[in-house]
């Protein structure tokens, strides 16, 4: 039987338990290391180490180390030596290797120390080799394959077992293939996460668009935007954050939506955050309540100006997205077109006006004779609000080279996007409603567009213009 031994004859299996805090700022507090040449262990090194700084209670649960018996064990810089010299010339394997790995190797370079070792990974090739089980952790696989588990969450236990896993997957049929393309320099595959096929990372394309993690339900646990897929769900797996580390590790499934360029992507990763409010994004998951500015008239024929949630305003005449931003704009409206501040509600349960800021009322809450000149000035404040609620378009890059992407947004509010063939011939702008998909405005999806157009203004077509300047897109 031919041996992955045959062309790689040395490996330090390794293990190692720490803080627990992801990567960055996590310490070793013990280490075990074998060197086995595919045959039997020729060497060892297994040592407490002390990381200088408190072990949680949580970690001491797991692992049953505590700061006693750290106290008076070696530094890493005191052991460092002989790590380096033992896996020299070696292939670093561990369960999980990224995680000992890059733990090591980040310990090891805060004290100027570079550690570099070609990798594999027994939990990728054990699901390659070994394929059929339900979980591929290193308790559950050596229970279910028959391989013995003493000191459980402990280095040198778990580091032994792993040890036997290994020697057992090197005479499964078929290994040395799957092990010469582990090792191949140019593979992507070892930094993946270990229960993420590599033909999932592969379906990915190098377009703009957004991209799913999904745990191994399917269910999506984050949603990111990338001007290239690959390019940017790639990065995840590089990042050391403790953040990265779990997300990495509960991802099974990727998925992906193009969109042709970054606005589309920008707007639609908002709206899917919002839908499926995924565990691992932080920003974007509150809903923020919208305020209408509405008009009505009372029973004396005054018109009023008022404010309230969105789905209590009838015929809102502008959106806003907090009350206090009701009051400013109300206040502005009343300075402007000589309003009063009771009658836009900015004073409850008052005779006669006496706001703080507007102090030359010439509304009518101490006289009513002039009701008609007075809402006179109400609809010219209404009609400037509506006047300013323009309907416009703004285009974008499309998924091909045949299509252009558009956002709609109407009464200044963001409608939806949508694409269409660049020979696409239509006669009113309202056909763009049958290629519209539409979407919810929300206060991220305001300064999404907002930002956009400030940043180009030429993309930007206004929808009472012809036809023909939106049909020449």
């Amino acid at each position: 039987m031919k041996l992955i031994s045959d062309f790689s004859s040395l490996y330090c299996i390794v293990d190692i338990e720490t803080t627990g805090n992801g990567i960055k700022g996590n310490r070793i507090t013990e280490i075990s290391i074998f060197k086995y040449d595919g045959h039997e262990i020729v060497d060892e090194f297994t040592s407490l180490v002390n990381p200088e700084c408190e072990i949680p209670f949580f970690i001491t649960g797991l692992t049953g180390i505590d700061n006693d018996m750290v106290r008076n064990a070696p530094l890493l810089e005191d052991i460092a030596p002989k790590i380096i010299e033992i896996t020299q010339d070696c292939i670093f394997v561990a369960h999980s290797v990224n995680f000992d790995y890059n733990v090591i190797k980040n310990e090891l370079k805060d004290i100027g120390l570079d550690f570099i070792r070609k990798k594999l990974c027994t939990v990728r090739l054990s699901r390659k080799l070994l394929p059929g089980y339900h979980s591929y952790s290193l308790g559950k696989l050596c229970s279910a394959i028959g391989i013995p588990l003493t000191d459980r969450h402990r280095a040198r236990g778990d580091a032994h077992a792993t040890v036997l896993l290994f020697h057992k997957l090197l005479r499964v049929h078929g290994a040395a293939d799957v092990f010469k393309k582990s090792l191949n320099a140019r593979s992507q595959e070892a930094t993946l996460p270990p229960s993420l096929p590599r033909s999932e990372f592969q379906k990915l394309p190098n377009t703009s668009g957004i991209y799913y993690f999904k745990d191994k339900n399917g269910k999506i646990i984050y949603v990111g935007k990338a001007i290239n897929i690959k390019k940017r769900v790639l990065s995840h797996f590089y990042e050391k954050s403790n953040k990265e580390i779990k997300l990495c590790s509960e991802t099974h499934f990727l998925d992906f939506e193009e969109t042709g360029n970054e606005l589309i992507a920008l707007l639609l990763e908002s709206s899917e955050i919002k839908q499926h409010y995924p565990k691992y994004n932080r920003a974007q998951k509150r809903n923020i309540q919208q305020y209408g500015i509405f008009c009505y008239e009372d029973r004396n024929g005054v018109l009023h100006l008022a404010y309230n949630k969105l789905k209590m305003a009838p015929n809102p005449l502008t959106v806003l997205y907090s009350p206090t931003e009701c009051r400013s704009f109300l206040e502005q409206l009343c300075e402007k077109f000589g309003l009063c501040p009771k009658y836009c509600h900015l004073q409850e349960n008052t005779a006669i006006c006496s706001h703080y800021k507007i102090k030359d009322c010439i509304g009518i809450c101490s006289d009513i004779s002039h009701l008609e000149e007075y809402n006179d000035r109400v609809l010219k404040a209404m009609e400037a609000l509506q006047s300013n609620a323009t309907d416009y378009v703004i285009k974008t890059k499309g998924r091909t080279i045949r299509e252009d992407g558009f956002v709609m947004v109407r009464a200044n509010t963001y409608c939806g996007y949508g694409y269409i063939l660049k020979d696409f011939d239509f006669n009113h702008t309202n056909d763009l409603e049958s290629f519209l998909v539409k979407q919810k405005n929300t206060l991220e999806t305001q300064r999404i567009v907002e930002s956009y157009i400030r940043k180009n203004p030429s993309a930007v077509f206004e929808m009472t213009e012809k036809a023909s300047r939106l049909a020449a897109f």
